[in-house]
C-alpha cells in the first residue's frame, strides 16, 4: 500500500540506470531533483513513433519507500521504485523490466514495455561501467 501525494511536484532529475558496457559517466544520484513548476514530461504510449509533452509525474512517499507515478492522459499509469543501490529506478509492480538510457540532452529514456518516457536527470561525471 502507498500513499500518493497529488499536490503540484517538482519535476523528476536523477534517475538512471547504466545500461551500457562502457559509459563516462556515474550513474546520478536517485535523491537529486530538478526545481521547477511544472511535473509533465514528454512521453510515448504504446508503441507512438513521437514524444509528446502529455505525462504527469507524482511523486509518492511511504514511510522508507519512495515512488515515481507516471500517468497517462487516458488515466493509466506506470509507477517506480527510487532506489539508491546504482540502478536508480525499477519498476514498482515488477511486472515488466525498465530499461534507462541517458540522452545526451541532460534527459533519461525510460522505456517499459511500449511507453517511453523523457525525465530530466542529472548524471554526474565520474567513473562508471558495468
Amino acid at each position: 500500500m502507498s500513499l500518493r501525494i497529488s499536490d503540484a511536484l517538482p519535476m523528476v532529475a536523477g534517475f538512471a540506470l547504466l545500461a551500457a558496457c562502457s559509459t563516462d559517466t556515474a550513474p546520478p544520484d536517485p535523491a537529486d531533483v530538478a526545481g521547477g513548476d511544472d511535473s509533465r514530461i514528454a512521453c510515448a504510449l504504446a508503441g507512438e513513433a513521437e514524444f509528446a509533452e502529455k505525462c504527469d509525474v507524482e511523486r509518492v512517499q511511504g514511510g522508507d519507500r519512495r515512488e515515481l507515478v507516471l500517468r497517462h492522459p487516458d488515466g493509466g499509469f506506470r509507477r517506480f521504485e527510487i532506489v539508491t543501490d546504482g540502478r536508480g529506478l525499477v519498476s514498482a509492480d515488477g511486472a515488466e523490466e525498465a530499461v534507462v538510457t541517458p540522452l545526451s540532452d541532460g534527459r533519461i529514456q525510460l522505456s517499459v514495455g511500449d511507453d517511453r518516457y523523457r525525465i530530466p536527470a542529472t548524471i554526474k561525471p565520474g567513473a562508471g561501467g558495468g
